[in-house]
């Protein structure tokens, strides 16, 4: 299943859940990961304050998968300026 993370503010119940369904404690998440459990906390609590190294580390212990993917608008600006960029390219061969 997947969890687009629209805000910030969603990452702390999301750890908060993967470590739960890894049957990690804290302190094991922090163990696996060479800080202390206090750090760990921390960073469960206020993911935002993190680097995304020391993120990508924990979700990688967590066994979760970074994917990102464009939005919606994203995805039709790049539709969009392909369907223009062909549109000029058969301008251009035909004429």
């Amino acid at each position: 299943m997947d969890y687009p993370i629209k805000a910030i503010a969603q990452l702390r119940p999301i750890l908060q859940g993967f470590r739960k369904v890894s049957g990690l404690t804290q302190a094991e998440a922090a163990a696996k990961l060479g800080i202390t459990q206090q750090s760990y906390a921390q960073l469960e609590a206020d993911p935002s304050v993190a680097s995304v190294a020391r993120l990508y580390r924990a979700l990688q212990v967590l066994g979760v998968e970074l994917v990102l993917s464009p939005t919606p608008a994203a995805k039709a600006a790049v539709t969009e300026r392909a369907g223009r960029d062909a549109a000029d390219r058969f301008k251009r061969e035909v004429w």
